[in-house]
């Protein structure tokens, strides 16, 4: 809204500095700094409210070193990231770009999900929350929207871009003040790494198939990734500090993302597509990193508050949708590591425990307890230990998404 205020007040009254809100790095800033003043200043009170309320953790005794003590702790705290993440964006970004609106549906929808499932364990004494079945429906809900969206958007489009002819009719003056033609494409071509060559376009998977039912198979792909990438966070979210740090980390390399592949000066020398309007995902982007470094401060160990499903899923969420954005959905595996192998995790450990019973009669573990952050806990590691050495393999990670940009 502070776009719209400062454009007006520039073309009217030409007040000097209004200009800065024409610039996205000066509203990003703003906006990061915005959210964590937010998280910081607010979450103290959050957390008195739902002490007084009694919204605390209901602890389960899996016999893990300093778990008991938790018990209580106030969880929901996921709605003071969901916060300062939005009031920010809906201050610094442009109201009228389709991708901040889908960030903005994504959070809210699958914010609302993690709080019914929050209220069902706190305040119904269900320890298994909302029901697996709704979950899910909630997620495939809001990738329906955002695939659906984003394949039939007409705002959502890649831009190719050369040297102007005097016979071009559409032409613009971007950062290096040399005037370009440009070509604007409706695509599901999307980043494959690691490969010379690296765009693939869904349209291709199923040669035989008509172009027409392109839309399926690139929305059931949006569906997929979201609800992993979600569920991922939710896993992940085990001890203190781990989901949010991790999360932060994503965020500011997907910021990278946006802003490189948001300007053609950046994107034609990196060969990397050029996503026009993807510049303002960058406020939204910080607004995030904000937001998690922020609640960092109360939960970082000994934690203070919980996020509780209300902030994973959304987390998770906001991740898979911004990486969908930029067209970098397949380096989540690289990108979202984490996430993955804590999936991964507790798929293979209760497949060999389902695998071994039927064949012994006794089910056999690989972890002594998963996911991963839990098989690390009953070693006797210190979980401050641990999550600081899984931030440590999130920063290698996102260093190596980042390099994808040239090392092909």
């Amino acid at each position: 809204m502070l776009y719209y205020f400062f454009d007006y007040i520039e073309r009217n009254f030409d007040l000097p500095g209004a200009g800065l809100f024409q610039y996205i790095s000066f509203r990003a800033g703003a906006a990061a700094l915005l959210s964590l003043i937010i998280t910081i200043t607010f979450g103290k009170s959050l957390i008195n409210y739902l002490r007084k309320k009694q919204v605390g953790e209901d602890i389960r005794d899996l016999g893990l070193e300093g778990q008991i003590q938790k018990k209580g702790t106030p969880t929901m705290g996921g709605l003071i990231i969901i916060a300062a993440i939005l009031i920010p964006t809906l201050l610094m970004a442009r109201l009228d770009n389709v991708y901040v609106i889908l960030l903005v549906a994504t959070t809210l929808w699958l914010g609302f999900i993690g709080f019914v499932d929050d209220y069902i364990k706190v305040f119904k004494k269900n320890k298994e929350g909302l029901a697996g079945r709704f979950k899910i429906v909630g997620q495939v809900t809001i990738g329906l929207v955002v695939g659906l969206t984003l394949y039939f958007n007409d705002s959502v489009v890649i831009r190719e871009v050369k040297p102007a002819t005097t016979a071009s009719l559409q032409t613009m003056q971007p950062e290096s003040g040399v005037r370009m033609e440009y070509h604007d494409t409706k695509s599901t071509k999307t980043t494959v790494p690691f490969i010379k060559n690296n765009e693939f376009d869904y349209g291709d998977i199923f040669p035989w198939l008509d172009k027409n039912y392109t839309w399926i198979i690139f929305t059931l792909v949006v569906i997929v990734i979201i609800t992993a990438v979600s569920n991922g966070a939710n896993i992940t979210d085990g001890i203190d500090g781990l989901a949010a740090g991790t999360s932060a980390i994503i965020g500011l390399t997907l910021a990278i993302f946006a802003y490189l592949s948001g300007r053609v000066d950046f994107s034609s020398y990196l060969n990397i597509m050029y996503i026009p309007n993807l510049g303002e995902l960058v406020i939204f982007c910080t607004a995030f990193v904000g937001a998690c470094l922020g609640f960092l401060w109360y939960n970082a160990f000994p934690a203070q508050v919980f996020m509780g499903d209300t902030g994973s899923l959304s987390l998770g969420g906001i991740i898979a949708v911004l990486a969908l954005a930029v067209r970098k959905e397949l380096m989540i595996p690289l990108l979202c590591g984490i996430f993955l192998i804590e999936n991964l995790s507790v798929i293979i450990q209760v497949s060999y425990f389902k695998y071994t019973k039927k064949k012994y009669g006794e089910g056999r573990r690989i972890f002594l307890m998963s996911p991963l952050h839990h098989h690390y806990q009953k070693k006797n590691i210190h979980e401050s230990k641990i999550v600081t050495r899984f931030w440590i393999v999130g920063i290698l990670l996102a260093i190596l998404s980042l390099a994808m940009l040239k090392l092909r």
